[in-house]
This record gives structure tokens, sequence and C-alpha cells, in this order.
């Protein structure tokens, strides 16, 4: 990649949202600050055999409206939702990628990330080898499946010829698509970036394993309340799907064009933490680290933070180790900054959580509004931090950081800033 040019700043310009509680971003936004939550029974498919019957389920989306019915029926879920809150990203930013010159597309990149890709077509693929034999499986199978064809059938809805990437890092990985879209800004090879993720775990499978994992919340009989991050009563994540893009730009590009930005990205850092597979290293060092790091990075002291848009996925381990590295990396600021999770309301979208954060940060900026903790009662004495519980709250917000913890340790970070002329 070349050589960073830090005076190339990255800027927001429009906002796609694909979730279970709100089918584009100005919905899934104020339900975000109204406390209203995605969570519920599942009606994808039968759950009776299954202990875990509660998930973030996105309600009403019609993939013909958005691709191709044809291609729409050829690819999974993943990248049918990618494409729908691209769409959406793309309109509210006011870009018209077909006025563009073959020259201006070639600087146009896309970053859509995810944490598993089309999980339902091995699924599928699999019952028909075994039921029909090897002829019957669809040769779209493989491209269907690749975590990469989001990113892949954006830039072809489009005609984006610059770099396409996508990187899998389970639940951080969206979270990454803001650090490369920052390094394609600011490494001059793009003057655009499509960036987010997508995710569709929501599988009887991924149910059932998740929930053998001892990962899932198992209140069958209180679906919207089953999500709780910081309470002292949580017992496991929802899952969730969903998908988010934002359009990031050189700040140059958008005043040229007469954009109006609405947050800059000032930096970000990655750990890991090298302890286990699916728990977090219980002293909270490497999220620590990625925090302190990604602060360094950004040019932005501790106590300039207003708010942090936390991973809190609601399970007992992870919320308070969390809280462990947010105290060591905010020392004293840590009790004064607003904290609050949007999982308490969306569940957990592995793939696309880390750009559901970043969407509820740049709401955040853009309105002074921190989105609440839903269903956060009673806090667990371990996490005594100000979770901004039930009720948003209004408050000046000109720059949050954005967590996000992977399985196998992985740890991101990302900082946001209300745009300055300086």
């Amino acid at each position: 990649m070349p050589n960073q040019d830090p005076a190339r700043r990255a800027v927001i310009t429009g906002l796609g949202a694909l979730m279970p509680n709100g089918n584009d971003f100005p919905t899934y936004w104020a339900n975000l600050v109204a406390g209203v939550t995605g969570t519920r029974t599942i009606v994808g498919f039968d759950s009776s055999g299954l202990e875990v019957k509660i998930a973030a389920e996105i309600i009403g989306f019609d993939p013909s409206a958005v691709m191709d019915p044809k291609m729409a029926r050829r690819m999974s879920r993943f990248v049918q939702l990618a494409i729908g809150a691209g769409q959406e990203a793309v309109r509210d930013s006011g870009i018209d990628f077909a006025a563009m010159s073959p020259d201006e597309l070639d600087r146009v990149g896309v970053v859509m990330n995810t944490g598993g890709g089309g999980i339902e077509q091995i699924i599928e693929g699999t019952h028909v080898y075994d039921g029909k034999g090897p002829r019957s499986v669809s040769p779209f199978t493989v491209p269907a499946l690749s975590g990469s064809m989001g990113a892949c059938m954006l830039s072809m809805e489009f005609g984006l010829t610059g770099p396409v990437m996508t990187q899998v890092a389970a639940c951080a990985s969206s979270v990454i698509a803001f650090h490369d879209a920052l390094r394609l800004i600011r490494g001059g090879e793009c003057d655009i970036v499509l960036a987010g993720g997508s995710e569709a775990p929501i599988v009887p499978m991924g149910i059932a394993t998740l929930a053998n994992m001892g990962a899932l919340s198992r209140r069958n009989d209180s679906p919207e309340t089953a999500s709780r991050p910081f309470d002292a009563s949580r017992d496991g994540f929802v899952l969730g799907e969903g998908a988010g893009a934002v359009v990031v730009e050189s700040l140059e590009h958008a005043l040229a064009r007469g954009a109006t930005p609405l947050a800059e990205i000032l930096g970000g850092a990655m750990t890991a933490d090298a302890f286990h597979i699916s728990a977090p290293e219980p002293t909270g060092r490497g999220q620590t680290r990625a925090m302190t790091n990604a602060l360094r990075n950004s040019g932005v002291a501790p106590d300039e933070v207003d708010y942090i848009v936390a991973h809190g996925t609601s399970t007992a381990l992870n919320d308070v180790t969390e809280t462990r590295a947010i105290k060591s990396a905010y020392g004293a600021h840590a009790y004064k900054v607003a904290i609050s999770s949007p999982k308490s309301m969306v569940g957990h979208l592995i793939g696309a959580a880390g750009v559901a954060s970043v969407l509820a940060a740049i709401g955040a900026i853009r309105d002074g509004v921190i989105s609440p903790t839903a269903n956060l009662h009673t806090p667990d004495p371990e996490c005594d931090l100000d979770y901004v519980p039930l009720t948003a709250r209004r408050a000046k917000v000109d720059t949050v950081a954005v967590d996000g913890f992977g399985f196998g340790g992985q740890n991101a970070v990302a900082v946001f800033r209300r745009v300055t002329a300086a």
C-alpha cells in the first residue's frame, strides 16, 4: 500500500442500514434512540427442536427489490443485505456513480467485511449432495458462500473498479473495514470507499452450535429483554443478522462536490489476545492496547472521548473484560465517559456488529443523542461505569470510540470525530 498521507482526511457522507429494528438507517437510528428492540421468537424457520428459539431477524426485507430476482435467488442472504445497505448509503451520499468516468471509478473502492459469509449455502449444498448426488449441486454455491461476494457484488452493482476487499475477523470484522477505508484514502489509492459489513448467520446450525457453546441467552419467553449488556442477570447474547454500509470520501473530494461530511475517521488499532478461541483474555490487556493505540494513532487524549460505543455482547466474560479494559485505557475518564451497547436492541450481528456501532456513533455526533443500553436494570457490580441505561441521553458528542472484539482474540477500535475546518 502506498505511503500514508495524514493530510488526506477521510470523512463519512452517506449511511445505509438493514437491521433487526429498522430496514433503513433513519428507522434503525430512531428505534435505537427510542430503545426499540428487534429481538424476537424466530420466524425464519421452525425452531421448536432447538434449546434457543430467539434471534434478532430482519423482517419485511425483499431481496428482489434491491437485486435482479434471478441473481437474488442465487446469492446468499448476507450478499442481499449488503446490496440493500450499500444502495441506501450511496443514495444518501448523493453520489452518482453512473455519471463518473472510468478513471474516476478506478478510484472508488469497496471494503465489505463479514464473519462467516454464506453459511446457508454450505448447509443447502451439503443437503443436495447427500440427497441427490454431486451433479445436482448448484454451480453458484461457491460464489454464493464466498465471504468476499458482498464486496464483489457491490463493485458490480455500481461499476466500481478500485480495490475490493473483504476481511474476516469474526465480531471485529466491520470495525476493521473503517481502518482499511482510512488507509485507502490516506494512501491515495481511493477518493471514495464504500465500507461496512454484512452477516446472516441465523440458521438452525448456527443457533445450535452457539447454544452448545453457552454463548446464547435462553430467555425464550422474553426475547425482547434477552440481550442485556452489563446487567447482573445477563445470560448470553442474542444472535442477529444485518448489514450496514457507509460512504467514506476524502474531505477534498466531498467538499468539491458540495457534500456535507457527517463525521471523520481519525484512526484505529488492532491487537490480539493470543489466549482462547472464544473467551477474552481476563485482564483485558489486548483490548486495552487496542483502545490506547487507537487513541494514540488518532491523536486523541482519553479525556477527549465523549462516547464509547461498547462491544457489549451481554455475555458474562466479555462485559466484565471490556469494563476492565476501558478503566485501564481511559483512567479516571472511564467513570465520566458515556458508554452504551447497540447489541441490547439488535443482538450480536457478528461481522456486521462493528458497522452497527459505527452508525450509532455517527448518529450521536450528528444529532447530539446517545442511544441507550436497553434492558440494563441492575448493573453488574463489576460493570460500574456509565452505560447510559434504558433511556437515550442528550449530549454534545464530538469524539467517539467504537470497540469491536472477536472470537480468537481479535480486537479492533476505531475513532470518529465531528468534522472541523482545521
